[in-house]
Parts: structure tokens; sequence; C-alpha cells
């Protein structure tokens, strides 16, 4: 499927190149380990598993970013992991993480898993919940910094938090201010920061660049369902390019200091991420 590009104004003074991603070009699958049924029970933005794609390997930092599905009572058995940046961003129902850390978590919609595999880690990732499916996003990054200690953090981001405004997740520990409260972002070692909000027709975030320089952005609208609304839904608006649920899109040419406006243009309220990237 054709994507849409456009070129755009960014606060009066940053080109931006909008490269949209749509839901159904995405990489897609019902694998094994999902134990999922038609439509599939996973989307890949990036290259992944059996999905190869020599123009979507990656943007900036970030090498995965997958919105799974995983039917009640399966999952993903014990497997390994190192040098990655891995990070779960729950939407609906209940994922159980379990590691070589000693972590065991029953996780929620809200809760954001952060695990830094460093020199090496194992875990599984398990929904033991026996009535409802779980449905979350797994997204991976390269750290800017080899050999770390493993690492594990949980925090949680209400939808009040969210709602009609934007909230940091995660950030660069060269950008994070140190503190441990709830309220702080997840800090992590690349140059990545990630927000999330949940917007209301009619309403709009601006995201002020993170910091001065050229910056990769992406932005991914949150599916509802398996399958895009043929009609109504969700939609965010940036620079002209529309975007629905499960689409994503490549904006390149921002430069901070700058802001980039998100407005939400659907007929639901539309929840996204939104990733200010180094190059």
């Amino acid at each position: 499927m054709a994507t849409q590009t456009t070129t755009a104004t960014s606060n009066g003074s940053s080109n931006l190149k909008i490269t949209k991603r749509p839901w159904n070009a995405r990489g897609h699958a019902d694998h094994d380990w999902l134990f999922g049924s038609s439509p599939p029970t996973t989307y890949h933005t990036f290259s992944f598993a059996s999905y190869s794609d020599r123009a979507h390997q990656g943007f900036g930092p970030l090498r995965v970013i997958n919105e799974d599905r995983v039917e009640k009572g399966t999952g993903f058995g014990s497997h390994s992991h190192a040098e990655y940046l891995i990070w779960s961003y729950i939407v609906r129902g209940e994922l159980e993480h379990k590691d070589s850390m000693g972590n065991l978590e029953n996780l929620r919609r809200g809760e954001v898993q952060f695990t830094s595999a460093g020199t090496g880690i194992r875990h599984s990732e398990y929904n033991r919940n026996k009535k409802e499916d779980v449905h979350f996003l797994q997204i991976w990054a390269k750290p800017n910094i080899s050999g770390l200690a493993p690492s594990y953090k949980t925090s949680k981001y209400t939808d009040e938090m969210k709602t009609n405004n934007l909230v940091r997740i995660i950030e660069s520990t060269d950008r994070h201010s140190g503190k441990d409260d709830e309220s702080e972002p997840i800090p992590a070692h690349s140059d990545v920061s990630m927000s999330a909000s949940i917007l209301h027709p009619g309403k709009s975030v601006s995201h002020e660049l993170v910091k001065e320089g050229e910056r990769n952005v992406y932005l991914h609208v949150v599916m509802s369902e398996r399958t895009q609304p043929k009609t109504g839904g969700s939609k965010i608006k940036v620079g002209g390019v529309e975007l629905g649920e499960g689409d994503g899109a490549y904006v390149i040419g921002a430069k901070g200091p700058g802001k980039i406006e998100i407005e939400s243009v659907g007929a639901t309220e539309a929840e996204f991420l939104l990733f200010d990237m180094g190059q």
C-alpha cells in the first residue's frame, strides 16, 4: 500500500517531511506463540521475526514497535535478550512479566514495564487471565552504552494524566531529572523520548522538541480493535497528514528548538505515542 508524504511547517521554522506508515502496510502475522486467530494478532512497524523490509529497519535508535494481542491463557515462553532497551505499554488486559532478575509482576492498563537487557536477561510474558485477551505495544531501542548491568522498572501513567495532555513516559538519562518520583518518566540510556496522549476530538497538543538540532520524530496511533475501522474511529493530524488507528508516521526535518502540533480529528478519542529521537 502506498505511503503518503507531505511537507509541512513546524513552529514556523522547520520544514518537515512526513511519511505515513499505513496500518495494513506493516508486517503482520498470527504467530504460534500468540495463539491468535484471524485477523492477525501482531503488527510490526519495523522488520521483526519472519517479517523483513529493507525500507523499515528502524528509525533513530528505535528497532521495534510491535502491537500485540495475546489470547487468554497463553503467552511468550522464557527467552533471552541482551543489549536492548525493551518496554511494554499496556493498552488492555493483563500481562504477567517474569524474568531472571527475580521480578514477577502482573501488568495492567496504563502501566509501562521497562527492561534494560544489558549484558543479558531471560524473561517470559503470559496472559494468565482466562477471560480477556491482553493488548500491548512492545518497543525496543538500542542503548548508547554497551555492557550495562541489567535493570528493571515499572511505572503507571493513568488515563487521567494522558487525557488532552502529552505525558513523557521514557526519557534519555542525559535529560532525566534523576528523581524517582511516580510522575517522572522512566530513564533510558539512549537518545530517545517517548510521550503518550489520549486526545479528545477537536483537541490538540504541542510537543516541544527535547533537544537542539535535527531530530527524528515518529508517531503511532494505538488500535482499538484488530483492524482499522472502515468508518469513524480515532484519527490524529500532524502537518496536514491524517493518521488513523494503527497508522504511524516518520517525521524528518524537525529541528529544535521547535514544536510539533498534533490534533485529534476523528470520531473518538485518539491514544497515540510520540517518539523524539537523535539521528
